[in-house]
């Protein structure tokens, strides 16, 4: 990695610790905590009240992203999850609403500050059927041929080694698997550097790939029937989007095990252990 990656990814990792502190001294306040993001574009009104009235203050205070993945990713009773990014946990809670004590969500972040508060939130909600795991987007740790559908909300683009988080997405799902995802995506006709004019990296906007990028890199991990839909604008040429895509069967997974067998993975030797509070 280079430097410079280096230091943007340590921009954007300072900038959700200190997110999930303010969610977390907020809630220790006599007026409970506030949201991070009140732009009508980010944040937790992008989420319906009843989904919000559902989950605990803080989930829904620290919610930074810039759609509803769980509204597009049809997740199904016995299903595993995978949210990349996970944050507080607010899309990891409510997939595991969707997919019910037999199936499995998992969060996976990066950092530290966040992970406690995704913990703290699934005990507040009582949630028995998730766990978070500390990584990066970019080396998830769980094995292959695992996950039925993997979410994100408005996470991608801030990595700096997309390809790798695309080629990993791929690995960790079953053959017929797909991805539902929430990301702020640019007009094909916006150069990089006009990205960076509308915006900064860890807000979401300099880092963003165009239509066109986003589809050839998923198609490039090897995922079919991609789709990328815009929902709403945040920028000037750059749009929140609906982004689907799908694993295919290969002759040699002609006959997978079935995605909702509730045998949802479980980390391996190899792969990082499931993140515990120190």
């Amino acid at each position: 990695m280079s430097e410079q990656n280096v230091d943007l990814r340590e921009t954007v990792r300072r900038r959700y610790a200190a997110a999930a502190v303010k969610v977390v001294e907020g809630g220790a306040a006599c007026c409970g905590p506030q949201p991070v993001e009140v732009d009508e574009n980010f944040g937790s009104t992008r989420y319906t009240a009843d989904q919000r009235d559902a989950l605990p203050f803080e989930a829904v205070a620290a919610s930074l992203g810039c759609g509803n993945p769980t509204a597009v990713a049809e997740l199904r009773e016995g299903e595993c999850v995978l949210d990349l990014g996970s944050g507080g946990g607010i899309d990891v809670l409510l997939s595991a609403r969707r997919v019910g004590p037999a199936g499995k969500a998992y969060g996976l972040d990066m950092t530290d500050e966040m992970l406690a508060l995704a913990l703290t939130n699934a005990e507040r909600a009582g949630a028995t059927n998730v766990e978070f795991l500390k990584g990066s987007i970019e080396a998830i740790p769980l094995p292959a041929n695992t996950i039925d559908v993997v979410i994100s909300n408005c996470v991608i683009n801030l990595s700096t080694d997309k390809p790798a988080v695309f080629a990993e997405t791929f690995r960790v799902l079953r053959p017929g698997g797909r991805i539902g995802v929430s990301d702020v995506v640019a007009d094909d006709t916006l150069t990089a550097e006009q990205r960076a004019e509308r915006g900064d990296y860890v807000g979401c906007i300099a880092g963003a790939l165009s239509f066109a990028e986003y589809r050839s890199g998923l198609e490039a991990a090897g995922f079919t029937d991609v789709e990328i839909a815009p929902t709403h604008p945040v920028a000037d040429g750059m749009h929140s989007a609906i982004v689907r895509a799908t694993k295919p069967l290969t002759v040699q997974d002609a006959h997978p095990v079935a995605a909702s067998n509730g045998a949802c993975c479980m980390p391996t030797e190899s792969s990082a252990a499931p993140w515990q509070p120190r």
